[in-house]
């Protein structure tokens, strides 16, 4: 390989570590609870934040939070980390050593942006293990900035008249504000036009499940219609459901499923619904950094798409995600949108350290992995390049791009004994531009391995 297609090779690599349009968005750090909004020409991403939790902090072997970060993206594959925005030691009110920064919400008015956030309460004692006072040792605060970045500037109280968890703010049409949120039933009230005070009595909302764990309630108006989305246990876990109104506070009517339970057992679910670019999108959780623990989790978007008749249609989770991936950064083909049915699978490239990624694994013939929305844009690249891993294996792996032109070979790999990881290169044999799917065929014996493919 020469000089120049190595170095090349390598800074796109760097600069593609910031590219992060699959599932897990965020690939450094424990995420949960995205509250998704568009702001000016950027999505913005409120999270919370799970860590591991040490014996001395909050309760083992659960949710363990102490503070929250923002992202933002104005492509939906590059994340930016704004950093630490609000943090449990920064709240007068908070019990700084609860680790009890759960799911949060955020919004903007004329200029100002306010972010919402539950915390437990000073001189609380919380009553475990019983579904019926779900908060009770909660309040909600806020926190206001003049950018969505911050700083912010934390309110000195909790919000009057409000106990329990996962505040969900809405602004309508009319300029009115609301906040909901949960103490195992859904309440909500309009806010006072400061944002941080409530006017008038809560309400509670009615026609909701009675039984299963009721939390994480999140409004969004179309054509309309009020859809109040939620996760609610059916069964064993949290699937998210919706319920339709014409009012924010109802009275509501149930509609259906948007997604079903985790088919790996996460016990928790928790969404936002944004419109963005002319497009919806469902932001939710899974444990995909943790598949032994479902208390640490990673958040995930996929689209959203509607009925005529404004049903929503269900959501499959999937790994690829949203965005587009550019051509010439890092390729992550276990992001798959499509695999063979046999001989392919993914596992983690450091078990030990599960965020470094994960790695495609070809052990049969034929066995192949399909990876949408590739952007070559303009740039007709002459190479392919990945990183390989392989021991008694011979044969190649051939990349084929899928576009409006139908499907073409640009070029293959070839597989000898190399045991270890390493880069090999081949040119293309057929120029490509615009937005492909690729699929990359494995056409031998024995077992490898790609960390990620590029074209340079």
């Amino acid at each position: 390989m020469g000089r120049k297609i190595l170095c090349f090779i390598v800074l796109n690599l760097i600069i593609s570590l910031a590219c992060l349009g699959q599932n897990p968005l965020i690939r450094d750090q424990f995420t949960a609870d995205p509250s998704a909004r568009v702001i000016g020409d950027k999505i913005y991403v409120f999270p919370s934040h799970d860590i591991k939790c040490e014996s001395t902090q909050g309760r083992p072997n659960w949710f363990c939070m102490e503070d929250y970060h923002v992202f933002s993206s104005a492509n939906l594959t590059d994340w930016e980390d704004h950093g630490v925005i609000v943090s449990q030691y920064d709240v007068p009110w908070a019990d700084s050593e609860s680790f009890s920064m759960w799911a949060p919400d955020a919004i903007e008015k004329e200029g100002k942006f306010y972010f919402y956030f539950p915390s437990k309460y000073k001189g609380h004692q919380e009553v475990e293990n019983n579904p019926n006072i779900n908060g009770s040792s909660f309040k909600i605060g806020v926190a206001v900035a003049d950018n969505p970045e911050g700083p912010y500037n934390v309110e000195e109280r909790p919000i009057a008249g409000v106990d329990g968890i996962d505040p969900n703010v809405f602004i309508d049409k009319d300029g009115q504000g609301y906040l909901f949120w949960s103490q195992h039933d859904f309440f909500g009230a309009k806010l006072k036009d400061n944002m941080i005070e409530l006017e008038g009595e809560p309400k509670t909302l009615k026609s909701f499940p009675a039984e299963g764990l009721k939390e994480g309630p999140f409004i969004f108006e179309r054509n309309g219609v009020y859809y109040m989305t939620y996760p609610h246990v059916e069964n064993k876990t949290e699937r998210i459901e919706y319920a339709t109104a014409e009012h924010p506070l109802g009275p509501y009517t149930y509609k259906g499923v948007i997604m079903d339970e985790s088919p790996t057992g996460c016990w928790t679910n928790h969404q936002s619904i944004v419109e963005y670019g002319d497009q919806w999108y469902l932001f939710y959780h899974h444990n995909d950094y943790s598949p032994d623990f479902d208390k640490n989790r990673s958040i995930r978007a996929d689209s959203l798409f509607f009925t005529d008749d404004g049903l929503i249609k269900k959501v499959k989770p999937t790994y690829r995600g949203i965005g587009l991936t550019s051509a010439s950064s890092m390729i992550q083909l276990d992001r798959y949108s499509e695999k063979s049915a046999n001989g392919y699978s993914f596992s983690f490239l450091d078990e030990n350290n599960p965020f470094q990624g994960w790695k495609s694994v070809f052990s049969s013939g034929d066995s192949w992995v399909r990876y949408n929305s590739v952007d070559f844009g303009k740039s007709n690249p002459n190479h392919i390049s990945a990183r390989l891993k392989f021991q008694k294996a011979s044969g190649e792996l051939e990349i084929k791009a899928v576009g409006d032109n139908g499907e073409v070979v640009l070029s293959s790999l070839q597989i000898d004994n190399q045991s270890d990881w390493t880069i090999k290169t081949s040119d293309l044999i057929t120029s490509v531009v615009g937005l492909q799917d690729i699929i990359v065929t494995y056409k031998g014996e024995g077992h490898v391995e790609v960390d990620w493919i590029t074209f340079n």
